[in-house]
């Protein structure tokens, strides 16, 4: 079977899942959006807003090395703190959203 449910297994119900097409769709947006972000955050922080090289200089490339590792350090973290915080949630009374 495909990621997007084409195959042998799928073949009553046209050969698309759209449940999985709709879920790929959501990760692009996902990770377009976190891309972004970076790219925008990132070029800000580092790259001097008037353009006097057309490379990047060193100062530049070493600044653009360490956000985008922060960027991916924090958003790691913020997912794990997400995912535990969910975990705690479903644990707790059902219909509530517990302790934030």
């Amino acid at each position: 079977m495909s990621f997007l449910g084409r195959g042998p297994g799928n073949a009553t119900n046209g050969g698309i899942n759209m449940d999985k097409i709709d879920m790929a769709l959501t990760e692009l947006d996902t990770v377009t959006d976190f891309f972004n972000r970076m790219v925008q955050s990132c070029h800000s922080k580092c790259i001097n807003a008037r353009y006097a090289e057309a490379e990047l200089n060193k100062g530049e490339s070493v600044c653009i090395d360490r956000c985008v590792a922060k960027f991916n350090d924090v958003q790691k973290k913020v997912g794990e703190k997400l995912q535990s915080r969910t975990a705690a949630n479903a644990g707790a009374a059902p219909g509530g959203f517990g302790a934030l």
